[in-house]
């Protein structure tokens, strides 16, 4: 290693080298010396002769060396897959119409030292490319399109929804109370002040705290930790946009949910109509909206709401393969019956509208309908996308809803939420109507490049040990 540069003055990537020369003719020199610098992926060597290809991230270019021009042409023949260096030399077009730069100067910037998977075979084994991310983008060009496009989204995002006067900010991710969603948090402890911390589930109750202190439409791109386990559409830690919108309800958020991922595919993909997984997928405004009991009236064949006693709830849920809960209230019950029969057969994209308060701690009651909070989900593809409520805005009834989450979380529902009496008193100095929104990125970027797994779109995706 002692022969690496500390630096190399690169003057063209290789995108910009063939959208320059792109005119240039068959077998003619562009007379113009240039310094590319990538990883070595492809070489083949006959006789006198030798070509590579170098790759950086915005492309592949052809190099050309020869015995008789190419200073240490032995030691160029003998470069590993994967080793990284800099060229410099003149821009040609071969008598096969192939751009080239001409190995006029070479300099080793890095050794692969382990094996480099070649352009055919590139990582076969799953696990190894989530576990050796590094490897994979250099390999896999839909691993290297999938990460640009989520770049893309999130930035798009960021600027849909300040074009629409939201207030971007940053709240803590070490929470002292574990609240805003019904999940297991990350425990950790502060050793300074003697105190557990958790990491936090959702960025919720902080900016509600915010539209509290006159911040009317904020937003947070923010990572977040639960304690579950792992399958195609869950990993630890997750990419959420929360936002939160005063003098709104839960249709405003619909309005929102729809034409925000309408315009992400839109730009992204050309169309609000994609393809995922085989199936068409047709995310034009406006979604279906539909309340939670008609639609498991349509994929179930049931007829139930919260007001039907709750031992037919329970013979329903048995008879769907569920083992209810003595605990578990007519809310929870019709919740479980429809997460069974009906979720995963949505294809959407719908609106499923109106969720028992019972499971809907931070929702505020529906208007009209007793029993029922103002909440939806927006299911795309079987799985839910976006999460949103009118909030409830009355520190007394949010306090009620916090004592019988703690109650739950007493009998044994390590999910349920504790009671949080700062964000209770920040209630007390008044909430005005706000509507609020939730929206799972990773879950977002499967759908517009329309890969299965959640690890597809996580950089480094949270994996068991690796086995020696």
């Amino acid at each position: 290693m002692a022969d690496i540069p500390y630096r190399f003055e690169r003057t063209r990537d290789t995108a910009s080298l063939h959208a320059e020369y792109a005119d240039l003719a068959t077998a003619e020199s562009a007379e113009a010396t240039v310094a590319v610098a990538g990883r070595l992926m492809l070489r083949r060597v006959q006789g006198k002769l030798a070509f590579g290809t170098l790759q950086d991230p915005s492309g592949r270019v052809q190099l050309w060396a020869s015995a008789d021009r190419t200073p240490g042409y032995e030691a160029f023949c003998a470069l590993s897959l994967g080793d990284w260096i800099g060229v410099t030399g003149e821009v040609v077009r071969t008598r096969r119409g192939e751009l080239s730069v001409r190995v006029d100067q070479w300099v080793v910037l890095a050794e692969a030292r382990r094996p480099f998977p070649d352009k055919w075979h590139g990582l076969s084994d799953v696990d190894t490319r989530y576990r050796q991310r590094y490897v994979d983008l250099w390999v896999s060009e839909e691993a290297r399109d999938t990460f640009a496009l989520r770049s893309r989204a999130i930035s798009l995002l960021r600027r849909f929804l300040e074009d629409r006067g939201f207030v971007e900010v940053e709240t803590p991710v070490l929470h002292p109370i574990a609240g805003g969603a019904m999940a297991k948090p990350f425990v950790t402890h502060h050793n300074a002040l003697d105190m557990e911390l958790y990491l936090r589930v959702a960025t919720e109750l902080y900016l509600k705290r915010l539209v509290v202190g006159g911040v009317e439409k904020v937003f947070e791109v923010g990572r977040t930790f639960r304690n579950e386990g792992l399958s195609p559409r869950h990993n630890p830690e997750f990419t959420m946009v929360e936002l939160y919108q005063a003098y709104a309800d839960y249709g405003d958020m619909m309005a929102i949910t729809e034409e925000l991922v309408a315009h992400l595919a839109t730009e992204l993909c050309g169309s609000t109509k994609l393809g995922y997984g085989g199936r068409e997928l047709d995310l034009t405004t406006p979604w279906r909206r539909a309340t939670l009991t008609e639609l498991v009236e349509e994929h179930a064949g049931v007829q139930i709401d919260v007001g039907t006693p709750p031992e037919e709830l329970r013979a329903v849920a048995e008879a769907h393969g569920l083992a209810p809960d003595p605990s578990w209230g007519p809310g929870k019950l019709v919740l479980e019956i429809y997460e069974k029969t009906t979720e995963a057969e949505l294809w959407g994209p719908v609106f499923v509208c109106d969720y028992p308060a019972e499971v809907s701690p931070l929702a505020r009651a529906h208007r009209s309908k007793p029993g029922l909070a103002e909440r939806f989900e927006a299911i795309v593809a079987g799985r839910e996308l976006a999460n949103a409520f009118s909030e409830l805005v009355d520190p007394d009834v949010q306090r009620a809803r916090f004592e019988e989450q703690a109650a739950a979380r007493l009998a044994g529902d390590d999910e349920a939420m504790v009671i949080d009496d700062d964000f209770i008193r920040a209630l007390e100095y008044g909430l005005p109507p706000t509507g609020g929104l939730g929206i799972g990125i990773d879950r977002l970027v499967m759908l517009l490049a329309d890969v299965p797994h959640i690890r597809d779109v996580l950089l480094f995706p949270t994996l068991r040990p690796e086995q020696a």
